[in-house]
């Protein structure tokens, strides 16, 4: 059988978040998906696309697999809990390919973290040659932050370190 040419994860890091980029696995290359997400310290998966695996063995391995529709509000709210409560931690992500919803909401956290679109997703397409396509850039070209992802000093207490 053919073996699909996929492009490798990559790690996009930006003030006190880190994600991981990656294409979806299969049952068949779900211990090296697992590999992977280890060895970036990914403790969370989002899921944007069809189920293609078995979340079972990631979570055996204490890594939750959020499975949702690519919902901006969903996806911006998950990462305020999650780099609130753990600064500088890793949320994977991953669409088919990895190049398409997977960096677009990746581009959105970054947005609303305080860059502009371009500078987003010039960051990202430097690790992810051909992500994020025309209508793609169309949509987060118009999108309008509300700066949901602003972070204060990481030294001040955790349950106040998001500005609202």
């Amino acid at each position: 059988m053919a073996r699909m040419n996929r492009p490798a994860p990559v790690e996009v890091s930006y003030k006190n978040m880190r994600f991981l980029i990656t294409h979806n696995p299969t049952n068949a290359t779900l211990s090296s998906f697992i590999e992977d997400l280890k060895k970036y310290g990914a403790t969370t998966v989002v899921r944007v696309c069809e189920v293609t695996y078995d979340k079972a063995p990631l979570e055996k391995d204490g890594i939750t697999v959020v499975v949702r529709a690519a919902l901006v509000e969903d996806w911006l709210s998950l990462l305020k809990s999650k780099f609130c409560d753990d600064p500088g931690s890793c949320v994977a992500v991953h669409c088919v390919a990895g190049l398409g919803r997977a960096p677009v909401l990746v581009a959105l956290a970054l947005i609303e973290s305080g860059m502009k679109y371009e500078d987003a997703i010039q960051f990202i397409r430097q690790k992810r040659r051909g992500a994020i396509n025309s209508k793609q850039l169309t949509y987060l070209e118009k999108y309008r932050p509300k700066q949901r992802l602003r972070f204060k000093d990481p030294h001040a207490h955790k349950t106040k370190c998001c500005l609202m």
